[in-house]
């Protein structure tokens, strides 16, 4: 029970940190020419603060380094939140147990773990709906999941650009629309100052 007790207010503490946008941005951004490719490779990572080669990565470990410059550690919140809650995480990888190496790394895990610290937003195809900070998920087909951050800089047609990596190292592109929209969020202290 204690422990429980333990959890609760740990879980609590993280909903209430806060997380700043323009923040979140430049740190993404700063992964521009850093992180040069694309490594979906299962590794064994230290824990907590665990990460694979920088030069490296896939598209969750571009929003996993941004949240982890303002004190965020995904490796950390979505391990303790798994191994107390695992049944709510979903099972597309037969495990039965939580995995500090790969669990945050997975696309679904962090749409259950933002969902669950009251991150989610309403799905909209309106360019004004998303703000800079704004993390979004897709389904780019065939069972393929990505995530990344909404810039701060517009494409011509005025939709925010998109930092993330689908393939080619971290990379600032307009994609917001070019795959159906999955999840949208917005870390707690941007959703008190926008109201929305």
């Amino acid at each position: 029970m204690r422990g429980l007790i333990l959890l609760l207010l740990w879980s609590l503490a993280l909903a209430a940190q806060a997380i700043e946008a323009e923040k979140l941005v430049r740190d993404a951004r700063q992964q521009i020419g850093v992180t040069l490719s694309y490594d979906p490779a299962y590794r064994q990572l230290s824990y907590p603060g665990g990460d694979v080669p920088m030069a490296t990565g896939v598209c969750t470990d571009v929003v996993i380094r941004a949240l982890r410059q303002q004190g965020l550690d995904l490796q950390e919140a979505v391990h303790r939140d798994m191994r107390g809650s695992f049944s709510v995480y979903p099972k597309n990888w037969g495990l039965n147990r939580p995995d500090s190496n790969i669990d945050h790394r997975r696309v679904p895990n962090l749409m259950t773990w933002f969902t669950r610290q009251g991150w989610s937003l309403p799905l909209s195809q309106a360019a004004s709906a998303y703000r800079p900070g704004d993390i979004v998920t897709w389904d780019l087909g065939r069972g393929l999941t990505h995530i990344g951050i909404v810039s701060d800089h517009r494409a011509a047609t005025g939709v925010p650009l998109i930092l993330h990596n689908i393939g080619r190292g971290t990379q600032e592109e307009d994609i917001l629309f070019s795959y159906r929209i999955t999840g949208h969020y917005r870390p707690p202290a941007e959703l008190a100052k926008t109201g929305s």
